[in-house]
């Protein structure tokens, strides 16, 4: 399982830098516009720059409306920044077919600058709350948009996770209709330490949180800290540990 960690600007992301051992993703977001706000190309560009080489960058392009060509050029903007995982919240499609055109348009605008770009097509576990696609349905999306991961975070962030909405044997299911379909799936959404062993358990491939590794586990408020950036990777080493070993772990 990959560790994911979403900084909300080049301060953070320098922390990030200084944790770079234990992560493998550094997301750039830009949390007042929304979960999945997009940031500044520049800040894409100088989050980029701030974090190891070796290590990729994702970048959000927002809680996007359901206006195809106005993503695509969204999400050229953030390959051409350097970003390597281009995720799209698809916050204003209502239905599996508007999905498809938006993520359609994604994949063909970031796959014609960087072939070796990863794609995301990411929903929402409440989207009961805010009348968007069903979370379940986001694998058969970015299937049949050719894009190569399917992701599910929380739109709204009021202190509820994601398994207050989709429990973990839906996400089980989310995760085995990825993997038919040959996709990464990933997960996200007020992740704790106390949710990695289910995470494990259902073979997720990316884990993406900001608030478990902040100061007082505070998303909005809090910095994020580095020794908690390394507590976080060592339980998700001792989860996989012991579910290498058939052992269940206690959380």
């Amino acid at each position: 399982m990959l560790l994911l960690i979403s900084p909300d600007g080049v301060e953070e992301a320098l922390d990030c830098a200084k944790a770079a051992e234990h992560l493998d993703i550094v997301d750039v977001k830009k949390p007042d516009e929304g979960s999945l706000g997009a940031n500044f190309p520049w800040i894409i560009r100088e989050i980029r720059d701030a974090v190891p080489a070796d290590k990729p960058v994702s970048a959000t392009v927002g809680d996007v409306p359901y206006k195809p060509g106005t993503v695509a050029q969204a999400a050229l903007g953030a390959v051409v920044s350097g970003a390597t995982y281009i995720k799209v919240g698809l916050y204003g499609c209502t239905t599996p077919g508007q999905g498809i055109e938006v993520m359609r348009a994604v994949v063909r605008a970031v796959k014609d600058h960087r072939p070796e770009a990863l794609v995301v097509a990411s929903g929402y576990a409440d989207a009961h709350r805010i009348g968007c696609v069903n979370p379940l349905a986001l694998p058969d999306i970015a299937a049949r948009s050719g894009a190569d991961a399917a992701m599910l975070d929380t739109a709204v962030k009021d202190g509820t996770r994601l398994f207050d909405h989709v429990p973990p044997d839906l996400c089980a299911e989310f995760v085995r209709r990825a993997h038919a379909s040959g996709l990464l799936a990933a997960l996200a959404g007020s992740v704790g330490q106390s949710d990695l062993g289910a995470l494990t358990r259902i073979g997720t491939d990316i884990v993406g949180v900001r608030g478990a590794v902040c100061e007082g586990g505070d998303r909005d408020a809090g910095r994020i800290q580095p020794h908690l950036v390394a507590a976080f990777r060592a339980e998700m080493d001792r989860q996989a540990r012991e579910q290498a070993a058939g052992v269940p772990a206690a959380n």
